[in-house]
């Protein structure tokens, strides 16, 4: 009987020991290390996932940025400068985005305008596809300068026929310049619109690869 607890005691000294052993190699300090590596790993990872996402989207902006910038967007720019029509001295800006375009007609002349003169815009397509439509021009108040602006229109990206006709009971004179109608710039719900599915694209893939990278990590726990 002695025998029998004397041997029972010792196997549980015995057990208690390998489990304290267990444990001490389970908490043991390069355990540990390993851990901590296999999360700085899976950590570096999902990182480098998602920087690779922004570097992606970045890339996207860009392109869309240079796509953007290739339609006329910013001031004015001129079509000709002190061009001499008859007496006048005339000089003929524009921001000819397809819809509605500006046309600015700055006018010098030798002595004070008629009290009746007007100035019109006529535009046709360079194809001829469309009549020629006369635009008038509202004079603006602008100090040190005569200038008239008007606003046409546009209905297509090509080549047109810009006339600039300058009348009055004295006489009527013109002159014509050619202009590209460049498309209109992207507005902000256009650009979200075009970037969401770049977007969704990107998210789902930092998506996958951060399962893909806790996926590893956790075969390597086991």
């Amino acid at each position: 009987m002695v025998n029998v607890a004397a041997d029972g005691n010792a196997c549980s000294c015995v057990g208690q020991r390998l489990r304290m052993v267990w444990r001490v190699k389970k908490n043991s300090p390069a355990k540990t290390q390993r851990r901590k590596g296999m999360l700085e790993s899976s950590l570096r990872s999902s990182f480098a996932s998602l920087r690779l996402c922004g570097r992606i989207l970045l890339l996207v902006f860009v392109l869309l940025l240079v796509r953007s910038t290739s339609a006329h967007e910013g001031p004015p720019f001129p079509l000709f400068v002190d061009q001499k029509v008859d007496r006048y001295v005339l000089s003929l800006w524009t921001d000819p985005d397809v819809g509605d375009a500006l046309f600015f007609v700055i006018v010098s002349a030798p002595a004070q305008l008629p009290p009746d003169f007007q100035v019109q815009i006529g535009v046709q397509p360079a194809s001829g596809r469309l009549p020629e439509a006369f635009y008038d021009g509202t004079r603006e108040s602008v100090s040190g300068q005569v200038q008239y602006r008007a606003l046409v229109h546009f209905d297509a990206e090509e080549l047109w026929r810009v006339r600039v006709r300058l009348q009055s009971a004295e006489g009527t004179t013109e002159t014509i310049a050619t202009v590209e109608a460049t498309p209109p710039g992207y507005g902000r719900w256009d650009l979200l619109i075009y970037l969401s599915p770049f977007l969704a694209v990107g998210v789902l893939w930092a998506v996958a690869m951060i399962r893909k990278t806790k996926r590893r990590t956790g075969e390597r726990h086991v």
